[in-house]
């Protein structure tokens, strides 16, 4: 185009020809098109950047807005776990846990390592590598979750396991999710992985109110979680998946099963080896059975009822140190449970109660009823019951106090008080009889004469002065055991004779320690003193030793022992008692049933006996015979007590019993000549006169 050109009247150029226009037109539209493309990617891209913005603000809003619903990260602390009271026997080791955990704390490295590893190989195993949440263990878990048509797996690591244990509730929900792994990465911010994995293994459920590895180990294997074998630690690592369904004292063979999976998954990480594999699959753990049956539970619940007596509250775990002896316990159980298994039905006897003291009121074994598990009730302390002709010695002891003696002299007659007319178990009267065969063959007549003399109000201030605390109704009814009392404090009151005369108060706690070993209570050695003179204990002690030697206990003797006691059967057959002692162990059973529904003539003569001989002759076993204060100065002469066995004298009836089995017969000897009464209901002869007889 000529320079000249003209232009427009915009000053514009013309326009060129048609056909330059059209081919300028389709190289414009050509490029015209390229830009158009890289528009659209690039606004898919900046599309894509926008909404993963939007997301990344949204998750970063969602988590603000769950955070919020926490409480500050600067307040938030690990809650305290509740204290665990760890009660021992007397040999220190553990008779029960009580508390709502089941269990101690235990330190990771008391542990064997294969426990905690379990743990790590079943429910997290690149724990040591996340940091609280897992994204390939998500997803791995939903991938195994798909392909196996069903929820196998889940992705919460150990950490988001102990977050939901430790700040949350059960509720499962997209909300508890997130808070979860909140709190997750909190917990891996503040704590070391060991210190999160100790924290787990002691907060973890574990099924049956165990909570914590420990707890576990002692519920379900009886051991405390460092004697774990490896196949028990597979077990124990595969139960909390669910540990209502895989507990192994429900359903053993799926708890197995879940443990070998375990036990495979430790092995692919390098946590046990082949051979240990192979020897834990081939001999899997099953669960121990419950020591003594359960029965040490009495005495954990009695522990606990006493408890607050001695400390105040505590914040951390405790131990309390019994006076309980574990193998004693087991013996009394098996004495008990095997007797009523035996006869109970064959009597109509349903429950029982046993304790064991030494002298100075320290229980060695309690046993509160046939079956823990079955019934709590604890009959050996809380039961109050009739005692029948068991509580006679507080009556005979009243006389005693007042002057009588073993040779003071009464009647086996009819006696009537008001509408009243008590009588003897046979029917039959033998006329004068000493006390001591009185007692021995438990005559009711002279029992209530007795009574009738020094006055019901003073047989009820023996009987509390001895220890008896339950209410007691001061009639003429007292002298035969119609008002209730526990075995507890019949056994209680009867140490008064096994020791020399000084009262105790039974206790079953030693001493209360913390876990750190400081002593927050220790027993003293102090007792309440004496309460009967020593003179009248030598004397009550005589004639309840013949009940060993003539009367209603003869088949409970132990060779080489020094023992007395006494049954006791009350109104229709409904109690049957026996309470009998060494010079260190006194020992009280009691049978009945918890209704009130008569037995079928179970008296304190038989079952009771039987009971009480099959536990004391393990108790005494291999210890040195220790005497019964007073009982040489007061004791019969043996010609005198083969007369009186023989039914040869006064003294020598072989029926007036209430409820209570005959004595054997024996070749009659001498007879002996009873003696009078004094005015004063005593005996004011010297002492040969009274031993011989004369």
């Amino acid at each position: 185009m000529p320079r000249n050109a003209p232009r427009d009247a915009r000053g514009d150029l013309p326009r060129r020809s048609g056909a330059t226009t059209a081919r300028r037109g389709g190289s414009g539209g050509g490029r015209g098109g390229g830009k158009r493309r890289r528009s659209i990617l690039g606004r898919l891209v900046y599309a894509g950047m926008l909404v993963g913005l939007w997301a990344v603000i949204g998750v970063a809003g969602l988590v603000a807005y769950h955070a919020s619903q926490l409480p500050p990260i600067d307040q938030l602390a690990v809650p305290k776990r509740p204290p665990n009271i760890a009660i021992l026997a007397s040999d220190g080791s553990l008779l029960a846990n009580r508390g709502e955990t089941g269990g101690r704390v235990v330190s990771i490295k008391e542990l064997p390592p294969y426990l905690p590893r379990a743990f790590v190989a079943i429910e997290d195993r690149r724990f040591y590598g996340h940091w609280g949440v897992d994204p390939l263990g998500i997803a791995r878990a939903v991938a195994q979750n798909i392909t196996r048509r069903g929820v196998s797996q889940g992705g919460s690591t150990l950490t988001q396991q102990l977050a939901k244990n430790l700040f949350l509730t059960p509720e499962r929900s997209a909300s508890r999710k997130i808070q979860e792994a909140i709190l997750a990465l909190w917990l891996e911010h503040k704590y070391s992985k060991d210190e999160i994995l100790e924290l787990y293994l002691n907060r973890v459920y574990f099924g049956a109110g165990a909570y914590g590895v420990e707890a576990a180990a002692q519920r379900y294997f009886g051991k405390p979680a460092k004697s774990v074998t490896l196949a028990e630690a597979a077990m124990l690592g595969g139960l909390v998946q669910a540990p209502s369904r895989l507990a192994p004292n429900r359903n053993l063979p799926a708890a197995q099963a879940r443990a070998a999976q375990v036990l495979a998954a430790m092995q692919e990480l390098g946590f046990a080896s082949p051979q240990d594999t192979k020897l834990a699959l081939a001999q899997p753990a099953r669960p121990a059975g419950s020591r003594g049956g359960g029965s040490a539970n009495y005495v954990a619940d009695l522990v606990m009822d006493v408890l607050d007596d001695f400390v105040g509250k505590f914040e951390t775990d405790i131990v309390v140190q019994t006076t309980v002896d574990p193998a004693l316990q087991a013996t009394a159980e098996k004495a008990l449970t095997d007797t009523l298994n035996a006869n109970g039905a064959r009597y109509n006897v349903g429950q029982g109660a046993l304790v064991s003291m030494r002298p100075d009121g320290a229980i060695r074994a309690l046993i509160g009823g046939r079956d823990y598990a079955q019934s709590q009730f604890n009959r050996a302390t809380t039961a109050k019951r009739q005692p029948g002709s068991s509580f006679k010695p507080f009556v005979y002891l009243a006389a005693v106090e007042r002057g009588a003696t073993p040779e003071t002299v009464r009647d086996d007659a009819p006696i009537r008080i008001g509408n009243w007319q008590p009588e003897n178990y046979s029917h039959r009267y033998e006329g004068p009889v000493t006390l001591r065969t009185a007692l021995a063959l438990s005559l009711n007549t002279v029992a209530v004469r007795l009574g009738q003399e020094v006055g019901a109000k003073a047989v009820v201030q023996t009987a509390q002065r001895l220890g008896i605390s339950s209410p007691l109704q001061a009639n003429g009814s007292i002298a035969l055991g119609t008002s209730e009392v526990t075995p507890l404090e019949m056994v209680g009151a009867y140490s008064s004779f096994a020791n020399g005369g000084n009262a105790v108060i039974p206790y079953v706690v030693a001493s209360v320690k913390g876990v750190d070993g400081k002593p927050l209570y220790k027993r003293g050695e102090a007792g309440l003193g004496r309460v009967v003179d020593p003179n009248a204990v030598g004397m009550m002690n005589a004639m309840m030793h013949e009940v060993f030697v003539i009367g209603t206990a003869k088949k409970g003797d132990i060779p080489g022992w020094e023992l007395a006691g006494k049954t006791g059967t009350s109104q229709d057959f409904r109690d049957a008692w026996f309470i009998g002692y060494s010079g260190s162990l006194v020992t009280g059973v009691w049978l009945g049933n918890d209704d009130g529904e008569p037995t079928k003539k179970a008296s304190g003569g038989n079952l009771p006996v039987d009971i009480w001989k099959s536990y004391m002759s393990v108790a005494l076993k291999g210890q040195t015979p220790v005497p019964l204060p007073g009982l040489n100065r007061w004791r019969r002469a043996p010609e005198t007590t083969a007369s009186v066995a023989s039914g040869g004298g006064p003294g020598g009836l072989l029926g007036a019993l209430l409820g209570e089995p005959q004595p054997a017969a024996a070749p009659p000897p001498r007879p002996v000549q009873p003696r009078q009464p004094s005015r004063q209901g005593g005996d004011d002869r010297n002492f040969f006169e009274k031993l011989f007889g004369l």
